[in-house]
């Protein structure tokens, strides 16, 4: 497992109310939003609040490409583990960055989540950084179907499956532990268009996100007055990089979360909350501010 970058030192501590006022003066604002986000709704996250991994690392797209034991294993959880996305429901986290929106504090959000809860929300101006879970790709004809759709392939190339396997744990995007399993066993459905390698419509670690969506992410950040970062740890590059282009713009960065981030060294200030009782304080400071 890789070692983990030292975190920096927390930002500034703010009151909710500082940071309100400080999110008024600068509207419209860029939010980013991390796995913190989600785990309201179920969803566990990757990073414990000092930035190290819960479990082990997650699929890499060359074991996930390059290796049909790779793709068995992936496709064998998935296909326990995409019941708890599937059924997930946007929590008071994503509410409350609709009722931001609404109210002309947020300008975009720029999710590294591919559960799609934002928009489930109503958040209108949404940047899907990684992608989204709820659709399947093909990687020899760039066919396009639903998650879904997929499912029920799985489920009829592997009939009992999931009755039989052992469930030991929820795990992040759509994965699940299992415990007593032959993946050899399991059948991994090809296209049925051109019968090429399918693969969730995401960017697994160590594939690069696409040039054209890496550009409207910083183009809305740079349309923004500033950037808050809502639960995410920002270690991973895709993520933290508009961070740091917005420092080294002067636009003021902030913080809402839990755990330190990789981005408290360029961060004004943060509010170390929880992601739904801070944004929900958040919009309730906004509205009082408002009169």
């Amino acid at each position: 497992m890789a070692t983990v970058r030292p975190l920096p030192q927390p930002a500034t501590e703010y009151a909710v109310s500082a940071l309100a006022q400080a999110l008024q003066h600068r509207a419209p604002v860029a939010v980013i939003t991390g796995a913190g986000v989600s785990t309201g709704s179920g969803i566990p996250d990757y990073r414990d609040h000092q930035g190290e991994w819960k479990r082990g690392s997650p699929m890499q797209l060359n074991e996930f490409v390059g290796s049909q034991a790779g793709r068995q294993r992936y496709w064998a959880r998935s296909l326990v583990g995409w019941r708890t996305v599937e059924s997930a429901r946007p929590n008071r986290a994503h509410a409350a960055l609709v009722a931001l929106e609404r109210a002309g504090l947020i300008g975009s959000v720029i999710t590294q989540n591919v559960d799609g809860l934002h928009q489930a929300a109503g958040s209108r101006s949404v940047l899907d950084l990684h992608g989204r879970l709820d659709r399947v790709e093909c990687l020899g004809c760039s066919r396009v179907i639903a998650r879904s759709e997929h499912q029920r392939e799985l489920e009829a190339a592997n009939p009992g499956w999931a009755e039989a396997a052992t469930q030991a744990a929820v795990t992040p995007d759509g994965d699940a532990e299992l415990v007593g399993v032959d993946y050899s066993r399991f059948v991994v459905p090809a296209c049925q268009n051109c019968g090429g390698l399918l693969k969730p419509a995401v960017v697994f670690f160590g594939e690069t996100v696409p040039t054209a969506r890496v550009e409207a992410a910083f183009a809305a950040v740079a349309n923004a007055g500033a950037v808050l970062v809502v639960g995410s740890s920002l270690m991973v590059w895709s993520g933290y990089r508009f961070v740091r282009a917005a420092a080294a713009a002067g636009q003021p960065v902030y913080v809402l979360g839990l755990g330190v981030t990789r981005g408290d060294a360029e961060a004004s200030a943060r509010v170390t909350m929880d992601c739904g009782d801070g944004l929900e304080a958040l919009a309730n400071s906004l509205a009082l501010a408002r009169g």
